[in-house]
């Protein structure tokens, strides 16, 4: 399983010969300026939520690749409604894809579309692949339903959002890590805006005083599990 982080809470998955993009935004970035959305391989895009730092570049990426794009059932068939083949899904609910198990978990955040449109609950992902399984949380609180994961699947790597004000601090997604039973996290959801910078010296001591392994990959760059 290959992971690319390509900004803010996109993040590439290279798993059973098919990619997957989560949350694609990336055009909208300035930091990820040098990603070209037109070259990017998706077989499918997942969506957290509907706000518009994680759905800008759906469409385009969608057009580009045929894409299926899985989503709780008000984001799924919003695009289904556009057109774009959809797998819709609900809190709780695993289906098995052709490159591994999704199952849509509980995020404790708030979802609508830059219209205004709703966007149904917000969510994460727990992906388990042949091999490796990771735990991709969308935004969200700290929240005791994290403990639930554990007890399903055993968890190589948790992408957590990490920047505070919208989502959960260093310090909360800490104990995120330890409710996943995980202590491999890559932290996404940082320094895009102002709202959000992070120091990465000081983020990456409080997870190795915790014990724990926190990765803050450049835009582009990718890690192999």
């Amino acid at each position: 399983m290959k992971i690319t982080f390509y900004g803010h809470a996109c993040i590439g998955i290279e798993v059973s010969e098919k990619n997957i993009i989560i949350d694609p935004f990336i055009s909208g970035n300035e930091k990820a300026a040098h990603i070209d959305i037109n070259s990017l391989k998706a077989d499918y895009i997942l969506i957290t939520h509907a706000h518009f730092d994680h759905i800008l570049d759906v469409e385009a990426i969608a057009k580009n690749n045929n894409s299926v794009i899985v989503s709780n059932w008000e984001i799924a068939t919003y695009y289904g409604n556009k057109g774009f083949q959809y797998h819709p899904m609900n809190l709780g609910g695993s289906w098995n894809f052709d490159f591994g198990k999704v199952k849509y978990v509980a995020a404790v955040h708030s979802s609508a579309f830059p219209d205004g449109t709703y966007g149904g609950n917000p969510g994460g992902f727990v992906i388990e692949g042949e091999h490796k399984n990771i735990y991709v949380s969308g935004d969200t609180a700290l929240t005791m339903d994290m403990k639930l994961i554990p007890m399903r699947t055993k968890l190589d790597l948790a992408v957590f959002p990490i920047g505070n004000c919208f989502t959960m601090d260093v310090e909360d997604a800490i104990l995120a890590s330890d409710f996943v039973e995980c202590d491999k996290i890559l932290g996404c959801h940082f320094d895009t805006f102002g709202f959000i910078m992070v120091n990465h010296d000081e983020a990456k001591k409080k997870f190795f005083d915790a014990g724990k392994d926190l990765m803050l990959l450049e835009i582009g760059q990718s890690i192999d599990l």
